[in-house]
Protein backbone atom coordinates (compact mmCIF):
# COMPACT_ATOMS: atom_id res chain seq x y z
CA UNK A 1 0.00 0.00 0.00
CA UNK A 2 2.80 2.60 0.95
CA UNK A 3 4.60 1.99 -2.63
CA UNK A 4 1.63 2.46 -4.51
CA UNK A 5 0.81 5.78 -2.03
CA UNK A 6 3.88 7.27 -3.05
CA UNK A 7 3.85 6.54 -6.67
CA UNK A 8 0.57 7.94 -6.80
CA UNK A 9 2.22 10.83 -5.35
CA UNK A 10 4.90 11.46 -7.33
CA UNK A 11 2.54 11.02 -10.69
CA UNK A 12 0.41 13.66 -9.39
CA UNK A 13 3.29 15.61 -8.69
CA UNK A 14 4.91 15.27 -11.56
CA UNK A 15 1.52 16.17 -13.44
CA UNK A 16 1.18 19.40 -11.12
CA UNK A 17 4.58 20.47 -12.64
CA UNK A 18 3.93 20.27 -16.17
CA UNK A 19 6.44 17.05 -16.28
CA UNK A 20 5.42 13.56 -17.62
CA UNK A 21 6.87 10.22 -16.58
CA UNK A 22 7.48 8.62 -20.01
CA UNK A 23 6.60 4.60 -20.57
CA UNK A 24 9.20 2.06 -21.00
CA UNK A 25 7.64 -1.86 -20.78
CA UNK A 26 10.61 -4.23 -20.05
CA UNK A 27 10.36 -7.95 -20.81
CA UNK A 28 12.02 -10.44 -18.85
CA UNK A 29 14.25 -13.52 -19.80
CA UNK A 30 12.45 -15.75 -16.77
CA UNK A 31 10.43 -15.08 -13.81
CA UNK A 32 10.46 -12.89 -11.02
CA UNK A 33 13.79 -13.65 -9.28
CA UNK A 34 16.87 -12.28 -8.03
CA UNK A 35 18.25 -12.98 -11.87
CA UNK A 36 16.88 -9.50 -12.42
CA UNK A 37 17.45 -8.17 -9.23
CA UNK A 38 18.70 -4.90 -10.55
CA UNK A 39 15.54 -3.80 -12.33
CA UNK A 40 13.33 -4.79 -9.48
CA UNK A 41 15.74 -2.30 -6.95
CA UNK A 42 15.88 0.80 -9.61
CA UNK A 43 12.03 0.73 -9.65
CA UNK A 44 11.51 -0.11 -5.66
CA UNK A 45 13.99 2.87 -5.08
CA UNK A 46 12.69 5.65 -7.26
CA UNK A 47 15.85 4.94 -9.33
CA UNK A 48 13.67 5.23 -12.74
CA UNK A 49 11.23 8.01 -11.12
CA UNK A 50 14.29 10.30 -10.96
CA UNK A 51 15.04 9.81 -14.22
CA UNK A 52 11.34 10.92 -15.07
CA UNK A 53 10.27 7.13 -16.17
CA UNK A 54 7.10 4.68 -15.55
CA UNK A 55 8.93 1.09 -15.86
CA UNK A 56 6.72 -1.99 -16.08
CA UNK A 57 8.39 -4.82 -16.03
CA UNK A 58 6.93 -8.00 -17.40
CA UNK A 59 8.35 -11.62 -15.86
CA UNK A 60 8.88 -14.32 -18.34
CA UNK A 61 8.53 -18.01 -18.16
CA UNK A 62 8.63 -21.35 -20.38
CA UNK A 63 6.50 -20.10 -22.57
CA UNK A 64 7.56 -16.75 -23.01
CA UNK A 65 10.37 -15.65 -25.92
CA UNK A 66 11.62 -12.31 -25.08
CA UNK A 67 12.29 -12.08 -28.70
CA UNK A 68 8.64 -12.78 -29.74
CA UNK A 69 7.59 -10.25 -27.47
CA UNK A 70 9.55 -7.49 -28.99
CA UNK A 71 8.73 -8.49 -32.39
CA UNK A 72 5.22 -8.44 -31.75
CA UNK A 73 5.52 -4.87 -30.18
CA UNK A 74 4.81 -6.31 -26.57
CA UNK A 75 8.10 -4.26 -25.13
CA UNK A 76 10.40 -1.84 -25.63
CA UNK A 77 13.51 -3.75 -24.43
CA UNK A 78 14.21 -6.96 -23.41
CA UNK A 79 16.37 -9.43 -21.13
CA UNK A 80 17.93 -12.15 -23.28
CA UNK A 81 21.49 -13.96 -23.92
CA UNK A 82 23.41 -12.73 -26.47
CA UNK A 83 23.46 -16.27 -28.55
CA UNK A 84 19.28 -16.25 -28.90
CA UNK A 85 19.90 -12.40 -30.01
CA UNK A 86 21.82 -12.98 -32.42
CA UNK A 87 20.47 -16.48 -33.63
CA UNK A 88 17.44 -14.09 -34.10
CA UNK A 89 18.83 -11.31 -35.43
CA UNK A 90 20.61 -13.55 -38.49
CA UNK A 91 16.86 -14.72 -39.32
CA UNK A 92 15.90 -11.00 -39.81
CA UNK A 93 14.93 -9.66 -36.24
CA UNK A 94 17.18 -7.02 -35.81
CA UNK A 95 18.12 -6.76 -32.22
CA UNK A 96 21.00 -4.23 -30.73
CA UNK A 97 22.50 -5.31 -27.51
CA UNK A 98 22.29 -1.44 -25.77
CA UNK A 99 24.09 -2.49 -22.26
CA UNK A 100 25.56 -5.86 -20.66
CA UNK A 101 24.65 -5.93 -17.18
CA UNK A 102 25.99 -9.64 -16.94
CA UNK A 103 30.05 -10.12 -17.19
CA UNK A 104 29.72 -13.43 -16.60
CA UNK A 105 28.47 -16.32 -17.58
CA UNK A 106 26.79 -18.43 -15.13
CA UNK A 107 25.49 -21.32 -16.78
CA UNK A 108 27.09 -24.95 -16.75
CA UNK A 109 26.78 -28.41 -16.93
CA UNK A 110 25.77 -31.00 -13.39
CA UNK A 111 26.41 -34.52 -13.71
CA UNK A 112 26.21 -37.36 -11.19
CA UNK A 113 29.98 -38.77 -10.50
CA UNK A 114 28.10 -42.32 -10.93
CA UNK A 115 27.53 -41.72 -14.66
CA UNK A 116 30.99 -42.16 -15.47
CA UNK A 117 31.39 -38.48 -16.78
CA UNK A 118 34.94 -36.94 -15.12
CA UNK A 119 35.97 -35.01 -18.27
CA UNK A 120 34.09 -33.63 -21.32
CA UNK A 121 35.69 -36.12 -23.48
CA UNK A 122 33.36 -38.81 -21.10
CA UNK A 123 29.99 -37.06 -22.73
CA UNK A 124 30.12 -39.20 -25.85
CA UNK A 125 27.06 -41.79 -25.74
CA UNK A 126 25.73 -40.19 -22.76
CA UNK A 127 22.73 -38.46 -22.41
CA UNK A 128 22.55 -34.41 -21.26
CA UNK A 129 19.91 -32.66 -20.63
CA UNK A 130 19.68 -29.29 -22.32
CA UNK A 131 17.26 -26.19 -22.26
CA UNK A 132 15.82 -24.91 -25.41
CA UNK A 133 14.08 -21.79 -26.40
CA UNK A 134 17.46 -19.88 -26.88
CA UNK A 135 18.97 -21.77 -24.59
CA UNK A 136 21.00 -24.58 -25.90
CA UNK A 137 23.38 -21.97 -28.65
CA UNK A 138 25.94 -22.22 -25.95
CA UNK A 139 25.62 -25.82 -26.10
CA UNK A 140 25.17 -26.65 -29.50
CA UNK A 141 28.56 -24.45 -29.83
CA UNK A 142 30.71 -26.47 -26.93
CA UNK A 143 29.27 -30.20 -28.83
CA UNK A 144 30.86 -28.72 -31.79
CA UNK A 145 33.88 -27.51 -31.20
CA UNK A 146 34.49 -31.17 -28.85
CA UNK A 147 33.38 -32.75 -32.24
CA UNK A 148 30.04 -34.83 -30.57
CA UNK A 149 26.93 -35.07 -32.66
CA UNK A 150 24.16 -33.98 -31.42
CA UNK A 151 21.31 -36.65 -32.96
CA UNK A 152 21.83 -39.53 -30.56
CA UNK A 153 24.52 -41.44 -32.80
CA UNK A 154 27.14 -43.89 -30.73
CA UNK A 155 29.63 -41.29 -31.53
CA UNK A 156 27.79 -38.19 -29.95
CA UNK A 157 25.48 -37.28 -27.09
CA UNK A 158 21.98 -37.73 -26.89
CA UNK A 159 19.98 -34.50 -26.11
CA UNK A 160 17.26 -34.41 -23.68
CA UNK A 161 15.12 -31.60 -23.72
CA UNK A 162 14.94 -30.50 -20.47
CA UNK A 163 12.06 -28.73 -18.46
CA UNK A 164 12.91 -25.90 -16.45
CA UNK A 165 13.32 -28.35 -13.32
CA UNK A 166 16.08 -30.44 -12.49
CA UNK A 167 14.28 -33.69 -12.70
CA UNK A 168 16.15 -35.67 -15.21
CA UNK A 169 19.26 -36.03 -13.00
CA UNK A 170 17.29 -36.78 -9.83
CA UNK A 171 15.68 -39.23 -11.84
CA UNK A 172 18.58 -40.65 -13.46
CA UNK A 173 17.29 -39.69 -16.84
CA UNK A 174 20.38 -38.17 -18.19
CA UNK A 175 23.87 -38.09 -17.12
CA UNK A 176 23.87 -34.40 -17.09
CA UNK A 177 21.50 -31.70 -16.69
CA UNK A 178 22.09 -28.05 -17.28
CA UNK A 179 22.20 -25.48 -14.22
CA UNK A 180 22.69 -21.90 -13.56
CA UNK A 181 25.27 -21.50 -11.02
CA UNK A 182 22.67 -19.35 -9.62
CA UNK A 183 19.52 -21.03 -9.43
CA UNK A 184 19.09 -25.00 -10.84
CA UNK A 185 22.55 -26.25 -9.04
CA UNK A 186 21.54 -25.24 -6.13
CA UNK A 187 18.16 -27.26 -6.61
CA UNK A 188 19.81 -30.53 -6.67
CA UNK A 189 21.90 -29.76 -3.87
CA UNK A 190 18.07 -28.85 -1.82
CA UNK A 191 17.25 -32.35 -3.12
CA UNK A 192 19.79 -34.08 -1.66
CA UNK A 193 22.81 -34.95 -3.30
CA UNK A 194 25.72 -33.34 -1.94
CA UNK A 195 28.26 -31.24 -3.68
CA UNK A 196 30.71 -34.71 -3.74
CA UNK A 197 28.51 -36.38 -5.95
CA UNK A 198 28.61 -34.09 -8.69
CA UNK A 199 30.79 -32.66 -11.18
CA UNK A 200 30.12 -29.51 -12.66
CA UNK A 201 31.42 -28.51 -16.01
CA UNK A 202 31.31 -24.54 -16.05
CA UNK A 203 30.92 -23.04 -19.80
CA UNK A 204 33.78 -19.89 -18.56
CA UNK A 205 36.04 -22.47 -17.28
CA UNK A 206 35.59 -24.48 -20.27
CA UNK A 207 36.33 -21.63 -22.25
CA UNK A 208 32.92 -21.95 -24.39
CA UNK A 209 30.98 -19.11 -22.47
CA UNK A 210 29.15 -16.36 -24.22
CA UNK A 211 27.21 -13.47 -22.96
CA UNK A 212 24.47 -14.19 -21.19
CA UNK A 213 21.89 -10.90 -19.66
CA UNK A 214 21.96 -8.39 -21.41
CA UNK A 215 19.36 -5.78 -22.89
CA UNK A 216 18.05 -5.75 -26.66
CA UNK A 217 15.86 -3.23 -28.32
CA UNK A 218 14.91 -2.74 -31.81
CA UNK A 219 17.51 -1.19 -34.36
CA UNK A 220 15.00 0.87 -35.98
CA UNK A 221 14.05 2.21 -32.63
CA UNK A 222 17.37 3.70 -32.02
CA UNK A 223 16.98 6.00 -35.16
CA UNK A 224 14.28 7.89 -33.22
CA UNK A 225 16.33 10.49 -30.92
CA UNK A 226 14.11 10.46 -28.60
CA UNK A 227 13.54 6.68 -27.85
CA UNK A 228 17.89 6.46 -27.47
CA UNK A 229 17.49 9.43 -24.82
CA UNK A 230 14.91 7.67 -22.73
CA UNK A 231 16.91 4.49 -23.44
CA UNK A 232 20.32 6.58 -21.91
CA UNK A 233 17.69 7.13 -18.50
CA UNK A 234 16.78 3.12 -18.35
CA UNK A 235 19.97 1.85 -18.85
CA UNK A 236 21.47 4.86 -16.27
CA UNK A 237 19.23 3.74 -13.48
CA UNK A 238 18.83 0.22 -14.36
CA UNK A 239 22.68 0.16 -13.72
CA UNK A 240 22.05 1.87 -10.42
CA UNK A 241 19.98 -0.67 -9.33
CA UNK A 242 22.19 -3.25 -10.37
CA UNK A 243 25.05 -1.68 -8.18
CA UNK A 244 22.72 -0.90 -5.40
CA UNK A 245 21.66 -4.38 -5.30
CA UNK A 246 25.38 -5.80 -5.33
CA UNK A 247 26.29 -3.59 -2.00
CA UNK A 248 23.06 -4.91 -0.76
CA UNK A 249 22.03 -8.19 -1.35
CA UNK A 250 19.89 -9.55 1.05
CA UNK A 251 17.61 -6.37 0.73
CA UNK A 252 17.31 -7.02 -3.12
CA UNK A 253 16.51 -10.29 -3.13
CA UNK A 254 13.20 -9.17 -0.34
CA UNK A 255 12.37 -6.36 -2.85
CA UNK A 256 12.64 -9.64 -5.61
CA UNK A 257 10.17 -11.13 -3.44
CA UNK A 258 7.88 -8.61 -2.66
CA UNK A 259 7.57 -8.54 -6.36
CA UNK A 260 6.86 -11.95 -7.15
CA UNK A 261 2.83 -12.36 -7.22
CA UNK A 262 3.32 -16.33 -7.71
CA UNK A 263 4.14 -16.31 -4.16
CA UNK A 264 6.49 -19.36 -5.66
CA UNK A 265 9.99 -18.14 -4.51
CA UNK A 266 11.59 -18.16 -0.58
CA UNK A 267 13.56 -15.93 1.53
CA UNK A 268 16.40 -18.35 1.36
CA UNK A 269 16.61 -19.55 -2.26
CA UNK A 270 16.70 -15.73 -3.44
CA UNK A 271 19.01 -14.41 -1.03
CA UNK A 272 21.59 -17.40 -1.89
CA UNK A 273 20.50 -16.28 -5.62
CA UNK A 274 21.27 -13.08 -5.44
CA UNK A 275 24.49 -13.26 -3.47
CA UNK A 276 25.70 -15.59 -6.87
CA UNK A 277 23.89 -13.04 -9.28
CA UNK A 278 25.93 -10.88 -7.91
CA UNK A 279 29.42 -12.50 -8.62
CA UNK A 280 28.23 -12.14 -12.23
CA UNK A 281 27.30 -8.78 -12.06
CA UNK A 282 30.16 -7.59 -11.05
CA UNK A 283 33.26 -5.75 -12.68
CA UNK A 284 30.46 -4.62 -15.33
CA UNK A 285 29.37 -0.94 -15.93
CA UNK A 286 26.88 -1.57 -18.59
CA UNK A 287 29.12 -1.09 -21.82
CA UNK A 288 29.79 -4.35 -23.36
CA UNK A 289 33.31 -5.21 -23.79
CA UNK A 290 34.32 -5.55 -27.29
CA UNK A 291 36.58 -8.50 -26.37
CA UNK A 292 33.66 -10.22 -24.61
CA UNK A 293 31.41 -9.61 -27.88
CA UNK A 294 33.78 -10.65 -29.77
CA UNK A 295 34.54 -14.49 -27.85
CA UNK A 296 30.88 -14.82 -27.98
CA UNK A 297 30.79 -14.08 -31.87
CA UNK A 298 33.93 -16.39 -32.51
CA UNK A 299 32.11 -19.19 -30.48
CA UNK A 300 28.75 -19.54 -32.15
CA UNK A 301 30.31 -19.23 -35.58
CA UNK A 302 32.65 -22.32 -34.75
CA UNK A 303 31.11 -25.66 -35.03
CA UNK A 304 31.07 -26.42 -38.76
CA UNK A 305 27.68 -27.79 -39.09
CA UNK A 306 26.52 -27.08 -35.93
CA UNK A 307 27.56 -23.12 -36.08
CA UNK A 308 24.94 -20.77 -34.06
CA UNK A 309 25.68 -17.83 -36.57
CA UNK A 310 27.16 -18.70 -40.48
CA UNK A 311 28.86 -15.01 -40.50
CA UNK A 312 29.84 -11.75 -38.14
CA UNK A 313 26.56 -9.90 -37.14
CA UNK A 314 26.92 -6.02 -38.45
CA UNK A 315 25.68 -3.49 -36.13
CA UNK A 316 24.73 -5.90 -33.24
CA UNK A 317 25.92 -3.59 -30.60
CA UNK A 318 25.87 0.10 -29.64
CA UNK A 319 28.02 1.98 -27.24
CA UNK A 320 25.24 5.26 -28.00
CA UNK A 321 23.34 4.05 -24.94
CA UNK A 322 26.43 3.34 -22.09
CA UNK A 323 28.72 5.89 -23.11
CA UNK A 324 25.53 8.88 -22.59
CA UNK A 325 24.40 6.69 -19.53
CA UNK A 326 28.20 6.82 -18.25
CA UNK A 327 28.30 10.51 -17.88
Amino acid sequence: MKKVMTGTLLAGLLAAGGAWAEDVTLQLKWVTQAQFAGYYVAKDKGFYEEEGLNVTILPGGPDVAPTQVIAGGGADVVVDWMPSALAAREKGLALVNIAQPFKSSGMQLTCLKESGVATPADFKGKTLGVWFGGNEYPFLNWMGKLGLKTDGSPDGVTVLKQGFNVDPLLQKQAACISTMTYNEYWQVIDAGITPEQLVNFNYTTEGVATLEDGLYVMEDKLSDAAFQDKMVKFVRASMKGWKWAEENPDEAAMIVLENDETGAQTEAHQKRMMGEVAKLTAGSNGALDEADYQRTVDALMSGGSDAVITKAPEGAWTHAITDKALQ
